[in-house]
């Protein structure tokens, strides 16, 4: 019955699609296995379908959860093409509003007493919709004026079933095997579907709002709204009202004064700092998400999905910034088999021709004079070629990328982006991969393995077997095993001493 569930669900949708083209492109790709080619033909009969595939307008018919997941591929061009990831970007745009009266309900739900407990007012209609809130201006009971953002009624359960359906489907795609193993559409689905787990707990919204906020305090550009916790709920966001320009209104910007370039200069110094600076980003940083203040800084709004880096990825990422940057590219090819990007069966330097050849006629050239589409087939070229797989905790990184790259180039289409990322990853590695960084992490790793010392000699002599006693369990092969970067150190009486030289040598 499950199967027959999820199968009735994704043929409804797959109709849906076909009747707004969207099925088209499947109908002649060559990965596509000729049972589905045939299957993509047959539902598109008899609807009309448009010759040129509409599929943000497909998607919306198919619900929310369509919607978001559309969002998602947006960012995918390796699996839809740079002409459907455009057409996909549409589904950003503002969505028609649930209407009041089932949001009153709701709030009355939530808020003990009502709603009207907690609020002076609440305008009925909302300023902004998409497919899993949407947002109300509101004046809390002593006057504060707020931002505040509702879950549309009924959307866990439609989320729920709809995720269900596309990893069965997904789980099927991938054991057809070529370019659907490697592509992973299962993983594809799981990194979607937690980013629905925590847009749908909007406590753990305001959770990343504050948590971003404290990241970039340091930086002047940029401003983060405040979080209202008493009026936060599992299903409502409550944040500072913060009156502003939305970047998708360029007219407006230009009336306000604004100095474009340096205002694209800042989004993508405000992305550079979070991914590279904090390892926590916004990974939905679209026009939409962003206000000009009167102050002139940068609003981020909207935290439902965010990104996290830890610091050897950190790392990497700089470092292959850099190596572009500089037009290293063998040491961009090292840091992607140290990192396990690249199967360690292929030729290094024949990876780092193949990124040159893709890097070279781009480098020192303006944003609006490089071809987005040859570059990304290059770049897919070479995934395909050396056997990348998509790793998963960098798709959110993908994303956010594409769509910095996107807002910086609308402000300033001569932007360079090379040149403005360039300042900012140079002294970030000069600041922590620098000989002062390494004498600091070496000094905090001397003093965590001074302070592990004892409990390593205590199991070193629980190995030592007692005269007449049986023979000790685990063997020692296993302590060495479990910390075998430290192994050398543990002999006996000069244990310490050999500590000490290591710390010595580090710092002299």
């Amino acid at each position: 019955m499950t199967d027959l569930r999820h199968g009735l669900r994704l043929l409804g949708d797959a109709r849906r699609l076909a009747a707004h083209g969207a099925l088209r492109p499947f109908e002649t790709h060559r990965d596509m296995p000729p049972r589905l080619r045939l299957a993509a033909r047959l539902l598109r009969l008899g609807t009309g379908a448009p010759q040129t595939p509409d599929l943000a307008g497909g998607l919306r018919t198919c619900g929310p959860a369509a919607i978001k997941l559309g969002q998602a591929l947006a960012t995918r061009v390796d699996l839809v093409g740079p002409a459907a990831a455009l057409d996909l970007k549409r589904l950003q745009d503002n969505l028609p509003p649930a209407p009041w009266k089932q949001i009153e309900a709701q709030l009355d739900a939530i808020f003990i007493g009502g709603w009207r407990a907690h609020f002076q007012e609440i305008d009925r209609e909302p300023v902004g919709a998409a497919s899993i809130a949407q947002v109300h201006r509101a004046i809390t009971k002593d006057g504060q004026e707020i931002a505040l953002k509702i879950l549309r009624p009924g959307v866990e359960t439609e989320f729920s079933d709809a995720i269900a359906s596309y990893a069965w489907a997904a789980a099927r795609l991938e054991r057809l095997g070529g370019e659907f193993l490697r592509l992973k559409p299962r993983t594809v689905i799981e990194t979607f579907r937690q980013w629905t787990l925590t847009e749908l707990d909007l406590r753990r919204e305001g959770g990343n709002a504050s948590e971003l906020g404290e990241a970039t305090r340091a930086e002047p550009g940029v401003r983060i709204p405040e979080v209202i916790w008493s009026l936060t709920t599992r299903r409502t966001l409550a944040m500072e009202w913060i009156d502003g320009i939305k970047l998708t209104d360029l007219p407006a910007v230009d009336a306000a004064g604004t100095d474009r370039s340096a205002l694209a200069a800042v989004v993508v110094r405000t992305f550079l700092a979070q991914t590279i600076g904090v390892g926590f980003f916004h990974a939905d940083m679209h026009q939409g998400n962003m206000l000009l203040a009167p102050d002139g800084r940068l609003v981020l709004i909207d935290f439902g999905i965010m990104g996290r880096l830890d610091r050897r990825a950190r790392v990497y990422l700089a470092e292959i910034l850099y190596g572009l940057l500089t037009g290293n590219y063998a040491r961009v090819a090292e840091i992607h088999f140290e990192a396990g990007y690249v199967p360690p069966h292929h030729d290094m330097a024949a990876f780092a021709t193949a990124l040159r050849a893709v890097g070279e006629p781009i480098r020192g050239r303006a944003t609006s004079e490089i071809s987005v589409g040859q570059l990304l087939d290059g770049l897919f070229a070479i995934t395909r070629q050396f056997d990348m797989a998509v790793q998963p905790h960098l798709l959110l990184l993908q994303k956010t990328m594409v769509m910095v790259e996107g807002v910086a180039l609308t402000l300033d289409p001569q932007l360079n982006m090379w040149e403005t990322a360039s300042p900012y990853v140079k002294s970030w590695i000069r600041d922590e991969l620098g000989p002062e960084a390494r004498i600091a992490d070496g000094i905090v790793g001397g003093i965590r393995l001074l302070a592990e010392l004892p409990r390593i000699a205590r199991q070193l002599a629980d190995q030592v077997p007692v005269k007449g006693a049986a023979p000790p369990a685990p063997p020692l092969p296993v302590l060495i095993e479990r910390a075998p970067k430290r192994w050398p150190l543990v002999a006996g009486g000069a244990i310490l001493g050999a500590a000490l030289m290591w710390l010595g040598g580090v710092l002299f």
